[in-house]
Order: structure tokens, then C-alpha cells, then sequence
């Protein structure tokens, strides 16, 4: 009747001011008399304390199944089906799921890679409860994408409040790739850190040749006008006089960087390797559509085969119609995918670049620069530019290029 004897006590009151009284048929006692109140309490002060063991016992051996790495159950998960209470991985919908990963770390969005999922038409997980009640599969937005790349299950993990513990079932993501992305998700959040709010494109890059320390971007104030700088972390925090130079006007030294990039993007060597880049990229994609499309062959005439058995199997209507149902969703959304990669494979062969195509598409630099945005201008920097050094006693900057591991000294 109750789950407390608050509760309890407070239903009790409510009957006694009706002018009712509780009286037991299996237990000798009567509320309307001081010795059966007291009975009551007591009973239901044994019972509470029997709920409250059992909650904890509960929640004990979750704990304890959490800890040894096994699954306990929730709601389904893309990239894997629950056969005999254990996870195991489903080959299309895992390679879907590690697609969806190195589609955020190549757009570092989650709205972007939401927005590309999208027209590739692929969806969350559909799953039925044990009682029949059906959630179908949804289009991807920002929160259950951002559900999906923070669940450790792909990790081959298990997770139990704050701790992570190793899982009895098999990864699909690797570790280096799933820390990125956690990485990734820190940073672009809104509490990962300051925001670039003045559009400073050596943020984080620039350091300090005398000392080697960061150099932060900071700004002061005149009038209406405003005057950037990177200034020395260490002489920030301890003294100007313990930096021979501990700042330098930002805008001087960030088209002095950009400068470099458009004399370094004509240079043989980055021309080569910007090649040699390109292709091993369309190399690595054309690998992985090509697995994706194998797998979904190999789930399509699985399916196509489930589709004829339940056609004849001797199953009730309901349960028949609702699986079958499930099947052409899945059947269609597969046939849907392998015209998009047949598409995608094409369009990767066509796109095979020559020299002459790399170094005309590396000299308009200026064009594709001026068509940024800051944000944008900032992660291409970002993305190019391993560090960039400014040493004060010979006025020189050094400036190492990520990838090609070339370090250019002026």
C-alpha cells in the first residue's frame, strides 16, 4: 500500500480523521487501539528495512556484474545485437559505427557529422522491449550523437557511475581513435576552455624561443581601438624581466605565418607529399567502403533469407508482422547504402589527382583563405602548423609543418 512508513503513517492519518481503522486478518492487531498502532510500526518498520536490503543487494550485484565487465542491459546499441545476455558485434552496424567515429574526427562537429549521417540515410538503433513495445530507429541530431561517441561499450569497456572497467565483450572502436574523440569532445564543448573569441590563429602553437614556454594571446585597449598581442606564459606569471622579449604584436606575427604557408604550399617537396597524402587517403576510403560494402552484402542475404523463413514459420501474427517489418527496414536501408558507396567508390576513382592538379589547387591558397571564416582560419592553422617558435635574440621564427615533419627556420 505504501513504500515507507512516512508514507504509511501520513495514509493512517488520513483514515483515522474519516474515522476508519486498519485491522488485520492474518496478524492480531486493530489501529484503532494504542498496542495495534504499535504493532503496525513495528511491522512496518521490518518491512521498509526489508525493501531498503533488497534495493541494496540490487544494486550491489550490478555493481559487482558492472565491474567484471558484463553487460546488464538498456537500451540497444548500434553496432551490436544481444544474443543470450551478452553482447555481440553486429558486422554492418559496427562498421557504420566506426565510420560515424572517423566522420567526427574528420569534422570535429557534431552537427556536421549529424547532418552527414543524415543524408546518408542511416539512423539510431531500432529495438523492442521484452513486453512487445516497439522504439523505432531515429535520425541522428546532436544529443544522441554526442550519447553515441561518448559510450564506452565501444571502447570494449563497461561503465558503472564514474568508473570504467574492461568488458567481456569485443571492441569496435580502437583505443587511440576512441580517445581522440573523447579529446575531440572535450575541447569543442562549451567548458572545454576559452573561447577564441578574437579569431587568434597561434593559439596554443606560439612559443617562446628563450624559454621555451607558450605564448597566450591577450589584447589591451585605447580609446575604441584595440591592440593584440602573444605574450610570454612565464613572464606573464613571474615578470616581464624574465623574458628578454616577452611580447610581440599578434598581427605581425600571424601574417607572417600565413606569408609562410603560401610560399610552403609551392614548394616541390610539400607538392610530393600533399600527393602522396591525398591518394593514401583515397586509399584508406576506398578500403573501408569497400569492407562496409562486403559486410552489407553479407547482411542483405542474411536477411533475405530470415525474410522467406518467417514468411512460412508458424509464429502469431502480431510477432510475425512486427519482425517482418524490422527485416525490409533494415533490407531497404542496406540497398539504399550500397547505391550511395557504388557513388561514393566512383566518385573516388574519378577524383584521382596528378601533380599539375595539386600544385594549381595548393597555389590558391589566397582565394581559399579569404573565403574562411576566423573559426575556420584558426583549425586550418591548427591543422597544418605542429608549432611555431619566435626566438627574440635573432629575430627568427621557426615553424614546424604537422605530417611532413619540415621545419622552416627565417
Amino acid at each position: 500500500m505504501c513504500v515507507c512508513r512516512a508514507d504509511f503513517a501520513r495514509t493512517l492519518e488520513l483514515l483515522a480523521k474519516h474515522n476508519v481503522s486498519l485491522v488485520s486478518v492474518t496478524q492480531a492487531f486493530d489501529t484503532s487501539t494504542a498496542t495495534g498502532k504499535l504493532m503496525m510500526h513495528v511491522l512496518m518498520s521490518f518491512a521498509e528495512f526489508e525493501r531498503s536490503l533488497i534495493s541494496e543487494r540490487t544494486r550491489d550485484k550490478i555493481a559487482s556484474a558492472r565491474r567484471r565487465g558484463m553487460y546488464i542491459g538498456g537500451r540497444a546499441i548500434l553496432g551490436y545485437d544481444v544474443v543470450d545476455r551478452k553482447l555481440v558485434i553486429n558486422e554492418l552496424e559496427s562498421e557504420r559505427v566506426r565510420r560515424i567515429f572517423a566522420m567526427y574526427v574528420e569534422h570535429q562537429s557534431l552537427i556536421a557529422t549529424a547532418r552527414e549521417l543524415n543524408k546518408l540515410g542511416w539512423e539510431t538503433k531500432s529495438w523492442r522491449t521484452k513486453k512487445g513495445e516497439f522504439h523505432p530507429s531515429l535520425q541522428f541530431n546532436k544529443t544522441n550523437l554526442h550519447a553515441l561517441l561518448k559510450n564506452v561499450l565501444y571502447a570494449g569497456k563497461v561503465g558503472y557511475k564514474t568508473e570504467v572497467h574492461e568488458g567481456e565483450h569485443d571492441a569496435i572502436v580502437d583505443a587511440e581513435t576512441f580517445a581522440k574523440v573523447q579529446r575531440l569532445l572535450t575541447r569543442n564543448s562549451h567548458g572545454g576552455g576559452p573561447r577564441n573569441k578574437y579569431g587568434a590563429i597561434l593559439r596554443g602553437l606560439l612559443r617562446c624561443g628563450a624559454c621555451g614556454c607558450a605564448m597566450g594571446h591577450t589584447f589591451s585597449s585605447k580609446g575604441k581601438r584595440r591592440y593584440r598581442y602573444y605574450v610570454c606564459q612565464h613572464a606573464q606569471k613571474n615578470g616581464r624581466d624574465v623574458c628578454p622579449h616577452p611580447s610581440l604584436s599578434a598581427p605581425a606575427i600571424e601574417k607572417f605565418v600565413v606569408e609562410e604557408l603560401r610560399a610552403f604550399g609551392t614548394d616541390p617537396a610539400v607538392v610530393a607529399a600533399t600527393l602522396a597524402q591525398v591518394r593514401r587517403l583515397a586509399t584508406e576510403g576506398t578500403k573501408r567502403l569497400a569492407q562496409e560494402q562486403t559486410a552489407l552484402k553479407r547482411q542483405l542475404r542474411a536477411d533475405e533469407r530470415e525474410l522467406g523463413r518467417l514468411a512460412v514459420a508458424d509464429l502469431k501474427e502480431e510477432i510475425r508482422a512486427g519482425r517482418l517489418v524490422d527485416l525490409q527496414g533494415r533490407i531497404d536501408a542496406a540497398k539504399t547504402r550500397l547505391v550511395a558507396i557504388a557513388e561514393e567508390l566512383a566518385e573516388l576513382k574519378s577524383e584521382d589527382l596528378d601533380e599539375t592538379e595539386i600544385t594549381a589547387k595548393l597555389a590558391s591558397f589566397d582565394e581559399l583563405w579569404e573565403a574562411l571564416t576566423p573559426k575556420e582560419r584558426v583549425r586550418v592553422v591548427s591543422l597544418l602548423v605542429e608549432r611555431v617558435v619566435y626566438d627574440a635574440a635573432d629575430e627568427s621564427v621557426a615553424i614546424t609543418f604537422r605530417e611532413l615533419s619540415a621545419e622552416v627556420t627565417v
